[in-house]
């Protein structure tokens, strides 16, 4: 390997440009001057009455292997998602008894896993021409698998999902536009009449070559037939973790809608769809408005365990007291977390969330950085405009644990039951695959 130079980084240093650039650079404002009585404080109260029965967390993970290891340009990407769901019962139970059965700890392990692989790099479907359309084309049966007692596919869901079908039939959205055709690249329209019943595809209006339901997720826009599909790991991993709590949305819907009330959903990470997958929040957002009208209820929230808001609650935790909560407007994120000019005409990240940022510290002193679920996001918003916010604040407290730091036990174990380690996940599989992709 070539050693890089020792003495090279004094012509950086000396460079008049490279000093003029950094003098012109903002400091970070430092917390000890942050000042939080101009910002909207709320004191969290316990509520003694707990509707929530049961908790549901999703999760996914993924490894990338190269799979011949004097090939490195070759890979592959493994996937695994879950939804984790316990009873309260269960949990509460435990708290009880001084020696732990292994059964009754299974009780709290009971996770549906969900398992996909997706080309990388240099590797493409027998069936398929590049990685771009062995990509959408994988997606699309994944989507499409029948799941063990669902009556709809995932796939189903994605229709019903993008075209409003829970809504009344004069109020669904008859197509979607694509702002890019696969094949043809023009911009294209996805209507709703014209997919297959059960390949849910459709001819393209000006190429006519064949549309699928999954390019809605924009994914093939960001795949590079000649460098791979590395962009898109994070974004496919985030979406399909989300699309799987739509999907139970709908099952609560078209069988139970009271459930609604009593159980609390748990994301890993904030509220939003992200990269290539950002024009789902919209649906999500019409879908979220329409439970909480219809239902009255969501318990959902979306918990951070790493990044410039985490770091910024960290920095800030001395400030709060116990059992405060600190809504995150446009005037404190652009001022204090992301630098730059408070954009007061549109809310923070109008175009990837679903739900509004705040940091809450526990009476026990575990900080938190929390999205909750809105159907409008909001410039400035206020505590009336978060639905069950001490509903949602109680029983984030109630399952703090010591996995890490602040961890919030349903998380932190879907994390632990579907994540692939370096070791020895990635080489166990990476002999897997070359007994099966050479």
């Amino acid at each position: 390997m070539e050693g890089a130079s020792k003495t090279s980084h004094r012509y950086v240093i000396q460079d008049e440009t490279v000093k003029q650039y950094l003098s012109q650079v903002a400091p970070r404002i430092k917390p000890s001057d942050i000042s939080l009585s101009q910002h909207i404080l709320i004191d969290y109260q316990e509520c003694i009455n707990n509707p929530i029965e049961s908790f549901m967390a999703f999760d996914g993970g993924y490894q990338e292997i190269v799979v011949e290891p004097g090939h490195p340009s070759a890979a592959l990407c493994f996937f695994q998602f879950g939804a984790l769901h316990f009873r309260r019962d269960d949990l509460e139970g435990l708290e009880k008894i001084p020696f732990i059965d292994p059964d009754d700890m299974a009780r709290l392990r009971q996770m549906d896993r969900l398992k996909l692989v997706l080309p990388l790099r240099n590797y493409v479907m027998a069936t398929e021409s590049s990685i771009t359309h062995s990509i959408r084309r994988t997606l699309q049966a994944f989507f499409a698998i029948p799941r063990k007692g669902d009556a709809k596919s995932m796939l189903d869901t994605l229709r019903w999902f993008v075209f409003r079908q829970y809504l009344p039939s004069n109020q669904q959205l008859p197509s979607y536009t694509l702002s890019q055709c696969p094949h043809c690249q023009e911009r294209v329209e996805l209507k709703v009449a014209q997919l297959h019943p059960t390949t849910y595809s459709m001819p393209c209006s000006n190429c006519r070559q064949e549309l699928l339901l999954i390019d809605v997720l924009r994914l093939h826009e960001a795949i590079d037939d000649e460098l791979g599909a590395g962009g898109i790991m994070g974004y496919v991993t985030t979406a399909i973790e989300q699309l799987i709590l739509v999907h139970f949305i709908r099952i609560i819907l078209d069988n139970k809608p009271t459930l609604f009330k009593e159980i609390f959903f748990f994301k890993d990470g904030p509220l939003g769809f992200f990269g290539q997958t950002v024009n789902m929040h919209k649906p999500m957002l019409d879908l979220v408005s329409f439970v909480q009208q219809k239902y009255h209820s969501l318990y959902l929230v979306g918990l951070e365990k790493s990044g410039a808001f985490v770091e910024h609650a960290k920095e800030i935790s001395h400030l709060l007291k116990p059992g405060q909560v600190l809504l995150l407007d446009n005037d404190y994120i652009y001022k204090y977390i992301t630098p730059g000019k408070a954009d007061n005409t549109e809310p923070y990240a109008h175009t990837s969330y679903y739900g509004q940022k705040l940091i809450f510290k526990t009476p026990e002193e575990a900080v938190y950085v929390v999205t909750v679920p809105v159907p409008k996001l909001s410039i400035k918003p206020t505590a009336s405009s978060l639905k069950d916010l001490q509903v949602l604040l109680t029983n984030v407290a109630r399952l703090r644990c010591d996995m890490y730091d602040n961890a919030i036990m349903p998380i932190a174990l879907a994390n632990k039951l579907v994540s692939l380690s370096n070791r020895p996940s990635a080489g166990i599989l990476q002999r897997f695959a070359q007994g099966r992709a050479t």
